[in-house]
């Protein structure tokens, strides 16, 4: 028995020497005490891009009261962790340059490999911001494959939220990535079209720290303290603190969610016959109904339905498109699909958000006759093929349209499923998660694409995006750093009168921002789409941050940064004469077209469209039908089609409204 203990205790003494282990286990054995390794935050990395020209902090975690030691760039720094074994250095400000390697030493040694010196942005919002490059890589196709820039470089932040207490560290599995081709698949657009033009200008390595969640309104970005004048949303913080009734809450809504599923597909008639499923080749369909597509099935029947409906149509393909891969283009649908071209599936999608583009594998077409069919999963609202959209297929360099008459059968017909409660879009838990733990880190500024989720609360957000604005300014404790923002892209059908809008009035209360210092806004009204929040030219968006990047940020004198703002009016006799700044080399309207976008009103406050003529630095508006007139709109609609005002270096005019009822100071 001594024989097999003393055996067994000279192979775990052998293993431990093998892994290098041996020092810390007599350590451990003869003073009883374990010595923490050194560990650094996710941000403090190999790849990491460090602000230029301030000091810069880089911190992590040891054991109580280790000193440790950080050579950087032929200089060294010291400090001492304290008392809960937390420690952080502030290394001095250092020109753009590298690569170059960080030591970081105490009772063991980290290295952290390639790390530049350059200009770091943060890039925050909402899905606009969260949009990746791999969203629109076909459009995109030829910047994408020529973008391998080592100078270019992106932290992703995981989404995740917490309403306990501001975290000390983010999630993420890729950490710093550069630019290439295959990265900035996963790059933000808006992001990486911002990097690269400030490269191209300045040279200087550009590094991203993304930080967005799709579909979040601006106080799920505030921390505890700046909410709580915001009493609703402060008291709303308060009951999500309760972890266990957050858990509880989230497990009967993934339940809920699954059950329905469940259900759908359990019952679908189109599934339920093994030996007759509704996707195969030459089923006989004599029974299914005429459609028109695109369009929602709500718009051809009587009440709404939710559940799960099938699509078929049967396509006449020409000889000289076969034999090649193609590209099946569906638009949107609302909400999930699987599509099957004869009888094999090309793709799923599981949200309306995203376009379909199936790839169909060389072969799959056949000469004469092809069946399409797609299975649409509605879980509440209207289904469907959203209009607008590109519904072709391709081959060959030649297309087949698939709009206009299809058939359809529902499989089943499923109650709405009950939406759920999403917390990352609650006050506090976004900012606790994906905002505190980068404060440490040095930044140039922030860049940012939010809006769309507080529509509805446009007053509000005069308040609270300024509130928002100073609460990371206080945080970060850089001062008032650069703060760039997105005001609002056109969204939801135009209407063909003047008409009261919210995202007009959000577009406002944007516009209100810029009277806090250090700001700067990229208007985007006039590159929306009508049938999609998440428009797919990001390259001007990033360009026009860029823009007023350099104007704010870079403090160039010259650059146009702007199209016109709204600055005064003055009546004179039928006329309203408007002055406006940001004029750049003069006003001009787009491709030489007659103005468009102006609204008229006399005192009775009924607006109609109005004529406009440029006069120099001014716009003269007037209408026909308004002989007094007292206020102007201009663009003021959920999506401005026509609104023509720029300046000639080609940057809109943004939207405003001289009747505002409501001057409230933004409070800076």
């Amino acid at each position: 028995m001594r024989f097999k203990e003393l055996k067994r205790n000279k192979m775990m003494l052998h293993k431990m020497l093998k892994c290098g282990k041996l020092i810390v286990f007599i350590l451990a054995v003869f003073t009883g005490k374990v010595y923490s390794q050194i560990r650094l935050p996710r941000l403090v990395s190999d790849g990491m891009v460090l602000q230029r020209d301030m000091p810069v902090n880089v911190w992590g975690w040891a054991s109580a009261g280790e000193s440790i030691m950080i050579t950087f760039n032929h200089k060294t720094y010291h400090c001492k962790t304290d008392e809960n074994g937390e420690w952080r250095a502030k290394l001095g400000a250092m020109e753009a340059g590298g690569p170059y390697v960080m030591k970081i030493s105490g009772n063991n040694e980290i290295q952290v490999k390639d790390v530049l010196i350059g200009d770091v942005w943060v890039c925050s919002g909402q899905s606009n911001m969260e949009f990746w490059m791999g969203r629109v890589k076909e459009k995109y196709a030829g910047m994408i494959t020529t973008s391998t820039n080592d100078h270019i470089r992106q932290f992703l932040v995981e989404p995740q939220y917490n309403f306990q207490s501001p975290q000390q560290d983010v999630r993420s599995k890729a950490g710093w990535q550069v630019a290439n081709p295959e990265n900035v698949l996963q790059f933000s657009a808006v992001g990486y079209f911002f990097a690269r033009d400030l490269y191209a200008k300045y040279h200087v390595p550009i590094g991203l720290i993304h930080s967005s969640r799709g579909g979040s309104p601006a106080e799920a970005w505030l921390s505890e303290d700046a909410l709580k004048q915001f009493p609703n949303y402060y008291s709303q913080v308060q009951l999500l603190k309760d972890s266990a009734k957050v858990n509880h809450i989230n497990s009967s809504d993934r339940l809920r969610s699954k059950d329905w599923n469940d259900q759908a597909n359990a019952g679908d008639t189109g599934m339920i016959n093994k030996d007759h499923r509704w996707y195969e080749p030459m089923l006989r369909d004599n029974d299914w109904k005429k459609i028109a597509v695109p369009g929602y099935w709500e718009e051809t029947l009587v009440k709404p339905l939710d559940g799960v409906v099938w699509y078929r149509k049967t396509v006449a393909i020409p000889a000289n498109m076969t034999g090649k891969a193609a590209i099946l283009r569906l638009g949107s649908i609302a909400d999930n699909d699987i599509t099957y071209v004869n009888g094999v599936t090309v793709g799923r999608t599981n949200s309306r958000y995203f376009q379909r583009a199936y790839s169909l594998p060389a072969g799959l077409l056949k000469a004469g006759e092809n069946e399409i069919v797609v299975r649409i999963v509605n879980t509440s609202g209207p289904g469907g093929f959203i209009k607008d959209k590109p519904y072709l297929l391709e081959a060959g360099g030649q297309q087949v349209s698939l709009s206009g008459e299809w058939t359809y059968k529902p499989g089943i017909i499923m109650p709405a499923l009950k939406g759920g409660t999403t917390f990352a879009y609650k006050p506090l838990g976004l900012y606790n998660a994906m905002v505190a733990p980068l404060l440490n880190y040095a930044i140039k500024g922030v860049i940012w694409y939010q809006g769309e989720a507080n529509t509805n609360r446009a007053m509000e957000y005069r308040s609270l995006f300024p509130a928002m604005i100073a609460n990371w300014r206080k945080n970060w404790k850089e001062g008032d750093f650069p703060f760039l923002y997105v005001q609002l892209a056109g969204y939801l059908p135009p209407s063909p009168h003047p008409a009261p809008s919210q995202w007009a009035e959000l577009r406002e209360a944007q516009l209100m921002t810029l009277k806090i210092p250090h700001t700067g806004m990229a208007t985007t009204s006039d590159i929306g789409e009508w049938n999609d929040v998440h428009p797919l030219n990001k390259e001007d968006v990033g360009a026009r941050l860029a823009l007023t990047a350099r104007a704010v940020a870079y403090h160039e004198k010259d650059v146009v940064s702007s199209g016109p703002i709204y600055k005064s009016i003055r009546k004179e006799d039928n006329k309203i004469i408007i002055s406006f700044t940001s004029t750049g080399s003069g006003l001009t309207s787009k491709a030489g077209q007659p103005l468009n976008g102006f609204a008229i009103a006399g005192a009775d406050g009924r607006f109609v469209w109005a004529k406009g003529k440029i006069n120099h630095a001014e716009v003269i508006v007037w209408s026909e039908e308004i002989k007094n007139p007292t206020a102007v709109r201009y663009a003021w609609g959920d999506f401005p089609a026509g609104a023509n005002l720029y300046n000639k270096e080609g940057l809109p005019a943004s939207p405003f409204r001289t009747d505002i009822k409501d001057q409230t100071e933004v409070n800076p």
